[in-house]
């Protein structure tokens, strides 16, 4: 009977260390059904040298207006067969100054300024110089992308094409974490007001939602560490425990019946 209950202890302590490791390894421990504050998307991003801008006019005279989208093109990296560069849409490279060169518009400042501000800028020029009448401005970044890496499934620097993404569906674009990906203490690296800073986000906890970190930004760098000592000696115990306890009943059913 003493053996049995060893039997029994060894079964519960197993069931305890399960449940323990599973906490370590669940996005939101203990997340109560309810709503939570949106963190929203943060301030509107503002237009910095480097940023590639993808700028469309439109007016109900089309033909007037395709002259000012003429170079809103760039070479794309393949070619066609006669060598010459095959043209996909592209967009204007903001200049070290801050400067955007549009066709029949010229050089118009951008850096420091919103998509709306910007927008509004084109469009005040266009009515002003009476280029074109109603004129409808397009402004859109191409160059909005955030990095995954570590520990998670594909690291990836990832394109966002709607201008909006939060954590979790970056890491879920990057195949989700890793059994060794250290869920308590993911790296956030962010460039703001030309300093870098770094913020530890912890995805268990439910206070997540609503932080002002949930939503990412462009260029924002997520860095999944590994917690792979800890995940090793757990993988070895749970390969090892039932090894161990089926060892151990068939010693009991042995000693139970030699001593019958």
């Amino acid at each position: 009977m003493n053996f049995k209950r060893i039997i029994a202890v060894a079964f519960g302590s197993l069931l305890i260390i399960s449940c323990g490791s599973s906490r370590k390894i669940v996005y939101f421990n203990d997340i109560p059904d309810g709503s939570f504050k949106s963190p929203g998307v943060g301030k509107p991003m503002v237009i910095v040298p480097n940023d590639i801008l993808n700028i469309h006019i439109s007016s109900l005279d089309e033909e007037a207006s395709s002259m000012f989208n003429l170079k809103n093109q760039i070479p794309s990296v393949t070619t066609t067969t006669s060598s010459s560069p095959s043209y996909t849409e592209g967009g204007y490279l903001v200049s070290s100054d801050g400067n955007i060169q549009l066709p029949v518009l010229g050089q118009i400042k951008a850096g420091g300024l919103t998509k709306e501000s910007l927008r509004d800028t084109i469009r005040n020029r266009i009515l002003n110089e009476k280029l074109l009448k109603d004129p409808v401005v397009e402004i859109r970044f191409m160059n909005y992308e955030v990095t995954i890496l570590g520990e998670v499934g594909k690291p990836a620097v990832i394109n966002v094409p709607n201008e909006k993404i939060s954590m979790l569906k970056a890491i879920g674009l990057a195949g989700d974490l890793t059994i060794f990906g250290l869920r308590q203490n993911v790296l956030l690296i962010r460039e703001e007001n030309g300093q870098r800073i770094t913020r530890h986000i912890d995805l268990t906890s439910p206070d997540f939602l609503s932080s002002p970190y949930y939503f990412l930004q462009p260029n924002d760098i997520v860095y999944v560490q590994p917690n792979r000592a800890k995940v090793t000696q757990a993988t070895n115990w749970t390969q090892t425990a039932p090894i161990f306890l089926t060892a151990l009943s068939v010693a009991v059913i042995v000693l139970d019946r030699v001593l019958k």
